[in-house]
């Protein structure tokens, strides 16, 4: 964590279950302080006595936020001082973002804009951005919202030198157990002696941890170019499988109930398109799709068209690693929350 040292690391949509990972990943590290911002008074009381009373050593080095990130004056309050960003806040919910399309614009893509633009004001240095495999081919309002976002990253990156702050995205699936997944409801159904609800059985999703998320944002923050969008080689499952997995683990015998795609929902989704592949850079575990730097001139392009294509394909759920029962269940057994669950449950029993 040298890089963090003695740094000021500030994380916009900091209650949530991404910001709980970071802190606990970092706050016994050399970094000088964490801000917190977000909207909720309460998921910040809760965070701060959780930090006391888990890591009371260091637990000063947190410093909480109320700002929104549709107000940039609140947000640059919050930024004078600040080295680095982790910007998470985001309306994610698809469901919810159908309905509400408009509040997913202000969230999402406004939002951004004002992090970033204030980001570039108070002289941030490194700002990473965090979006979603339903930015890729969006079929929703969410996913459009999260697609816009990304062009308003990549448009800010060519407006200010690297040097002075640099600004990367990371796109990723599913994060198993964080807030509003469906793991979580699986459990309170098997627990209530109810059916565990899936949407459709055939239905793939990438499939990855909350460590692993912060991985690839490290990732992004240590080796991505401005206007970069980093994407992990996450591997995927059906939902039933999922489903399977989460009730074998429970000893559960509980019935799997299809309820039906809920709305904007894809069957599969993609987290590297056919069209980025022609110029994405294969890193091994990573895409990286670097920004096209070209201008608007457009003549000479006409008149001289570049030929050379990668050979990568779309890269989505489908197409992936599709993990077994059995894989999936080792997958799960690596989470606390799991493991914390499942021995509440056999205790219970």
């Amino acid at each position: 964590m040298s890089l963090f040292k003695n740094k000021t690391l500030l994380i916009t949509g900091g209650t949530g279950s991404f910001g709980n990972a970071v802190l606990n990943k970092f706050l016994a590290t050399d970094i000088s302080e964490i801000r917190i911002v977000s909207r909720d008074e309460k998921k910040q009381d809760d965070m701060r006595h959780e930090f006391q009373a888990k890591m009371p050593e260091v637990a000063e080095k947190i410093k909480f936020y109320i700002a929104d990130v549709r107000d940039i004056q609140s947000i640059k309050n919050a930024m004078y001082g600040v080295d680095f960003i982790f910007h998470a806040a985001a309306l994610k919910q698809v469901p919810s973002c159908e309905f509400f399309p408009i509040e997913a614009v202000k969230t999402n893509v406004l939002g951004t804009e004002n992090v970033l633009n204030a980001a570039i004001e108070t002289g941030v240095k490194n700002i990473v951005c965090l979006s979603t495999d339903k930015a890729a081919y969006p079929v929703n309002a969410m996913g459009t919202s999260k697609a816009m976002m990304e062009k308003v990253i990549v448009a800010k990156s060519r407006t200010v030198s690297p040097e002075k702050t640099k600004i990367c995205c990371t796109r990723y699936g599913n994060v198993m157990c964080s807030r509003g997944s469906v793991i979580p409801l699986w459990i309170e159904q098997i627990k209530a002696g109810n059916p565990i609800t899936i949407t459709e059985p055939s239905m793939t999703r990438f499939i990855m941890s909350l460590d692993e998320a912060v991985d690839l944002v490290l990732f992004a923050f240590e080796n991505g170019v401005s206007g970069d969008i980093l994407v992990q080689k996450a591997p995927a499952c059906t939902i039933e499988t999922l489903a399977k997995a989460v009730t074998e683990l429970f000893e559960s015998d509980t019935e799997i109930k299809v309820i039906g795609i809920r709305h904007g929902e894809k069957m599969y989704e993609t987290l590297l398109t056919n069209e980025e592949c022609a110029n994405a850079i294969d890193l091994g575990n990573f895409y990286r799709v670097p920004a096209d730097t070209r201008g608007l001139n457009y003549d000479k392009y006409f008149k001289n068209g570049d030929v050379e294509r990668n050979h990568l394909t779309e890269f989505n759920s489908n197409n992936t690693e599709l993990l077994t029962v059995e894989e999936v269940k080792a997958k799960l057994l690596t989470l606390d929350y799991i493991k914390n669950e499942i021995a509440a449950w056999k205790e219970e029993k």
